[in-house]
């Protein structure tokens, strides 16, 4: 485990809020030495888009044991760090993603609290606190601090009241950061002030999707970003351009 561990280090070192890690969101071994090929030092493995390459559905569409195959295979063809969107755990138990996550060469992942498996409910504030608790628990005892970052819906569903949304997440990633996680995660599109609460009142660095054919990353550093990642906007940028492409030969 001592080389993960020191992937995982690395890789938390690299989560610096005014200064953010870029870490491209990826699907497969090609779009990963792409990604290292162009300079950066870690990579993400997203649901939507790694379904998408196998022909599944976002949402666990794929089984864990089908994400693994694709995560082994990118970790074999790169040496640098690779964090994993494990959606909402695939029904399974902290110690049962982490042994995965470990065993396939994985330092980090992505836990949202949106349970697919369950008709999409969304887990209570402190039900998502004790799996981030589950996750870090298991991982510590597995010698590999696997960087765990705490995601939440709220804005993604739009859940309750506008008013008090931002407030509401604050207090749910509260209780991910108390439980262990390192990463904080509120999904979604935000204004500016509400981006700024949540990065100078939340206690750990925040991560942000960022469209990386329209994003500015001098504009999420001053917001105070600690992580920025593409989702699946990557891979659209990308069938974009090969669309345009192949146009030309129709």
């Amino acid at each position: 485990m001592t080389s993960l561990e020191g992937k995982a280090k690395t890789f938390l070192e690299l989560h610096r809020p005014g200064d953010p890690g870029v870490f491209p969101t990826v699907w497969d071994a090609w779009s990963a030495n792409l990604a290292v090929a162009a300079g950066f030092s870690a990579i993400t493995l997203g649901s939507h888009p790694v379904a998408g390459s196998v022909g599944r559905g976002d949402n666990e569409g794929m089984t864990f044991a089908e994400l693994l195959t694709r995560v082994r295979q990118v970790t074999e063809a790169v040496e640098v760090p690779v964090s994993v969107d494990i959606e909402s755990g695939y029904g399974l138990e902290p110690a049962q993603l982490i042994e995965g996550l470990l065993e396939v060469g994985a330092i980090g992942l992505n836990i949202e609290d949106t349970v697919h498996s369950e008709g999409d409910r969304l887990r209570a504030a402190e039900e998502h606190a004790a799996f981030v608790h589950g996750l870090r628990q298991y991982a510590d005892a597995a010698g590999v601090h696997v960087v765990v970052n705490a995601r939440t819906d709220l804005f993604l569903r739009e859940d309750g009241d506008e008013s008090d949304r931002v407030d509401r997440a604050i207090a749910r990633l509260e209780l991910a950061a108390a439980a262990g996680a390192d990463v904080l995660f509120p999904a979604g599109r935000f204004a500016d002030a509400d981006l700024r609460r949540l990065t100078s009142e939340l206690p750990l660095p925040i991560n942000v999707v960022a469209l990386p054919d329209k994003s500015d990353k001098a504009v999420l550093a001053d917001q105070g970003v600690g992580r920025i990642s593409f989702g699946p906007f990557l891979q659209f940028a990308l069938s974009a351009e090969a669309n345009r492409l192949l146009d030309r030969w129709k």
